[in-house]
């Protein structure tokens, strides 16, 4: 199984966004519409572009009035299956809900019907649920800025008559009308892109039906490298191929780099330094070159690989020899703690009170189990590759005309090797998806914290137990499941006692 695809979420900012509701809601301009859903009315919008282009001109900003944002939401093809209706009113709700503002959204395709996908308008400001309407006490002036001044004499030309622009609001008159709240701060944040990302991301795996086909949201600043999508028809098909095999590659060994313990922080520097500043430099100089990606990871790999082998060999010298005694003896104790526990009492309440279990505590030991698969993996890797590295010194001293047999041989142990280690390399993702995570540094993030968190409980445990002289209550399912199928049998127990103690009143 494949690391899942990225979901695409855009947001823009919009300076007309009347005219953009007309263009994503008309048929006329869209070939392939099947949906429009509106929070609010259609004046709401206009009202709301009145108040933020008046709020733009007091303010003095240059360039150009945010009117109202717009997110753009791609859905994976299998959801033409459900109502257009139905799918755009829950993916426009799920916004309203969560902000709190009005929002009018599209569901369309595009003309080769390729990209499905939904237009969500929303707006930064709501309105007052009582408006702020202003009177003026005597007559007020303003200039042709809309700026309030003290005088009529201050508006005036050298001829004397009013300035073009300038106004004059006279006593009775309403001299400000306030409709809106202040724009909601929270949506110029770059954390509520991010944060809208993985809400609708979530929303989107809950309907998607083959498993296969969830999606995750690529996080910028990644230690990996994202994938292009190759659609239909795509003349560049195998240059983008091409593009994501060397993705790949650097993928794998990011993977091997964090089971082997190469801190994050070194791997984005690598990352930073081979492949994100030497592509930025050539874009600027010399414009998109596909060829030159190829060489520039490549050259990052190796740089990463030969990190992973600098760390691997100081831990070689540090730890000659790890037992695994001590990890190993935890995993009943932690799903359990003790059997004996089980028959601890409810009513009974040891003070202080018990250490709780957290959830990735609780989870410890099954992560721990498939650490210790990623580390076996990752080090049968290591020792296909020394082999690779021995074979391919032993091709390159192979000389002389008479030894084409042996070098053919050679070459094809070396692809072996090569194809091996490919499918080997694969299966390191694949090991932590069977869990449930999408990728290898998803995983050890948890397992390193759960290590943590474990360690400390097992330390407030000991303690707890030496201030109390009390065995811990069992947490966890198979716990509780234990101590459940102890209340039954006692039960049992207790009625067959029941019954013996009647028969023998009858016999009597």
């Amino acid at each position: 199984m494949p690391i899942g695809r990225n979901s695409f979420i855009q947001m823009t900012k919009l300076s007309n966004v009347k005219g953009r509701i007309t263009y994503i809601s008309s048929h006329a301009k869209q070939e392939n519409l099947y949906a429009v859903y509106e929070t609010t009315e259609r004046k709401f919008w206009r009202e709301l572009a009145k108040c933020n282009q008046k709020e733009f001109v007091k303010s003095g900003t240059e360039g150009k009035c945010i009117e109202a944002r717009e997110l753009i939401i791609a859905l994976p093809e299998s959801f033409t299956e459900y109502q257009p209706d139905r799918l755009l009113q829950l993916f426009t709700n799920h916004f309203k809900q969560n902000y709190g503002t009005e929002c009018i959204a599209a569901l369309h395709h595009n003309k080769r019907k390729t990209n499905y996908h939904i237009h969500l308008i929303f707006a930064e400001r709501k309105l007052l649920d009582e408006p702020i309407i202003k009177i003026a006490g005597r007559n007020m002036f303003y200039d042709e800025n809309g700026k309030h001044v003290r005088t009529k004499k201050e508006i005036l030309g050298e001829d004397g008559e009013i300035r073009e622009g300038c106004s004059i609001v006279k006593k009775g008159e309403v001299y400000e009308k306030k409709l809106f709240t202040a724009k909601d701060e929270r949506f110029k944040c770059n954390s509520f892109l991010d944060e809208v990302k993985h809400s609708y991301t979530d929303l989107i795996n809950i309907y998607v039906q083959d498993e296969k086909q969830k999606l995750q949201v690529f996080e910028r600043g990644s230690v990996y490298l994202a994938k292009k999508k190759i659609g239909k028809n795509n003349p560049k098909a195998q240059e983008i191929e091409a593009d994501n095999q060397k993705r790949w590659e650097w993928n794998r060994a990011v993977d091997m780099a964090l089971i082997s313990g190469v801190p994050e922080p070194k791997i984005m520097e690598v990352k930073r330094k081979e492949i994100t500043e030497p592509i930025r430099e050539s874009i600027a100089r010399r414009g998109n070159r596909p060829r030159l990606f190829s060489r520039v990871v490549t050259v990052a790999v190796e740089a990463l690989e030969f990190l992973i082998a600098s760390v691997l060999f100081k831990k070689s010298r540090k730890v000659p020899k790890q037992t695994e005694q001590t990890e190993t003896e935890h995993p009943e104790h932690v799903a359990e703690n003790s059997t004996a526990a089980v028959k601890t009492t409810k009513e009974e309440k040891a003070e202080p009170e018990q250490p709780k279990m957290t959830r990735l505590v609780s989870k410890y030991p099954k992560l721990f189990k498939v650490n210790k698969e990623l580390e076996d993996q990752n080090g049968a890797i290591q020792q296909k590759q020394k082999q690779l590295s021995t074979k391919k010194k032993e091709l390159s001293e192979v000389t002389g005309w008479f030894k084409g047999r042996k070098k053919k041989e050679l070459q094809k142990e070396i692809d072996e090797l090569k194809s091996q280690i490919r499918d080997m390399k694969d299966y390191l993702p694949k090991i932590v998806q069977k869990i449930g995570y999408r990728s290898v540094q998803e995983f050890l993030k948890d397992f390193k914290t759960s290590q943590t968190e474990y360690s400390e409980y097992r330390t407030a445990i000991a303690k707890w137990k030496k201030e109390t002289g009390k065995e811990p209550v069992a947490h966890g399912i198979r716990a509780k499941l234990a101590e459940k199928k102890q209340e039954i049998q006692n039960e049992q127990k207790n009625k067959q006692h029941t019954r013996s103690q009647n028969k023998d009143r009858g016999a009597r």
